[in-house]
């Protein structure tokens, strides 16, 4: 079985039993002999869709119950195999595969606004009403912060560690009392809030997600800050003014490699020519390559990872300066960790907003991610950026002194 050698190939370390569906059951690698981590495949039409597309395959097999997991968890068995896998491609099948699917994305996808809204309504918008309650479900109690929260040594809980990101962010953002403040991907509001009550400071906060707009209004009211946050339904390409300082979080990897120089001059726009702009997203650290098969059709359609050559090139054709770079290692993996244990945990509840095939489907996407995180390719990267020398900073003692 061709399936069973390319498992046998991967694994250096540790094993599965491999069950096809007549039942023949293949050794791969050096499984554990008290309980083996097995896969039962019941369909026969698997044995080589997994060969072909593998990054596709699996999960809506998963899914449509084609694949059972036996004394493992889904996170536990992912984890294994992208230990085992690291940065390698899974065969040349798989290989070639994603080059095609590269190709056609690179000459079918442009985020223009209407496309971008539609993007972002698929994922943050989700049936309505039921997405904010999803939400809810398994982000941080305080700040509902849904990107990589920050792990210091001695941090305990998500909620430490969102408010540890926040802090690191402000820190690097050098805020002043009374500065103008922009968030191009507001998210749920936690960070817009907590600038505002930390430095006095008028924040505008924007998303393409009429959810998260709503929530973040009726927020501001509530905690009497909507008189210093205002929120708006707007693409960073509308976005008129000047601003003192401008974050972003989580939000370029939704922008789409053609419509990177376009981003970066509209930040050069409204940053003043003293002002401080942090882009903290997702990417590679490998050369560019192209977008999981699996997160851009069920996930994140029109998103992409970049590498952090893609995002170099653009702004210096955009004339801003990168005044301080930090690659976050080993963060994302725990905090989707700790969301998919949290989501598990309330896997009835989600059923019942859902079904069944989207519990599984967002289990195997928290869970791949934080394997991808943790052996493969995916880190995180803030980049400080300036529009000249005499806003940077000489040293990092601003950071880590205040």
């Amino acid at each position: 079985m061709i399936l069973a050698r390319i498992f046998s190939k991967i694994f250096r370390e540790d094993g599965i039993i491999l069950i096809d569906s007549r039942g023949q059951k293949y050794i791969c690698g050096n499984p554990r002999k008290e309980n083996p981590i097995t896969i039962k495949l019941l369909k026969e039409n698997l044995n080589w869709k997994l060969i072909l597309d593998p990054e596709l395959e699996f999960p809506e097999a998963y899914m449509r119950n084609e694949i059972i997991i036996q004394n493992a968890t889904l996170k536990e068995f992912l984890m294994v195999f992208v230990k085992n896998l690291g940065r390698r491609e899974v065969n040349s099948g798989s290989y070639i595969s994603k080059r095609i699917f590269q190709l056609w994305r690179f000459l079918s996808n442009f985020n223009l606004p209407g496309k971008a809204r539609k993007n972002v309504e698929h994922h943050y918008d989700i049936g309505g009403d039921k997405g904010e309650k999803l939400y809810d479900i398994f982000l941080d109690k305080v700040h509902r912060l849904y990107s990589c929260a920050y792990w210091k040594n001695d941090t305990k809980t998500l909620e430490e560690a969102q408010q540890n990101k926040i802090n690191h962010i402000i820190k690097k953002l050098d805020i002043k009392k009374g500065q103008r403040i922009l968030e191009v991907g507001c998210g749920w509001g936690g960070m817009a809030f907590e600038i505002a009550r930390q430095k006095g400071c008028e924040v505008k906060g924007i998303s393409l997600s009429k959810n998260q707009i709503s929530f973040c209004k009726l927020k501001a009211k509530e905690l009497g800050l909507d008189n210093q946050v205002n929120f708006e339904l707007a693409d960073y390409r509308e976005i008129r003014g000047e601003y003192d300082r401008i974050f972003s979080v989580g939000m370029f990897e939704h922008v789409g490699k053609k419509f990177y120089k376009a981003f970066f001059e509209s930040m050069n726009r409204l940053l003043k020519n003293d002002g401080i702009f942090l882009l903290h997203t997702i990417g590679v650290v490998d050369k560019p390559s192209p977008p999981n098969k699996f997160i851009n059709k069920y996930i994140f359609p029109g998103g992409v990872c970049p590498s952090l050559s893609q995002i170099i090139k653009p702004i210096e054709k955009t004339g801003l300066i990168v005044a301080d770079s930090e690659t976050l290692i080993r963060h994302y993996d725990k905090t989707l960790e700790n969301w998919l244990e949290r989501f598990l945990l309330k896997r009835r509840e989600v059923k019942d907003l859902f079904d069944e095939k989207f519990v599984k489907m967002w289990e195997f996407y928290l869970a791949s991610c934080a394997a991808a995180f943790r052996y493969r390719d995916l880190a995180v990267f803030q980049l400080q950026i300036v529009k000249n020398f005499q806003s940077a900073h000489r040293t990092r003692d601003y950071i880590y002194n205040s």
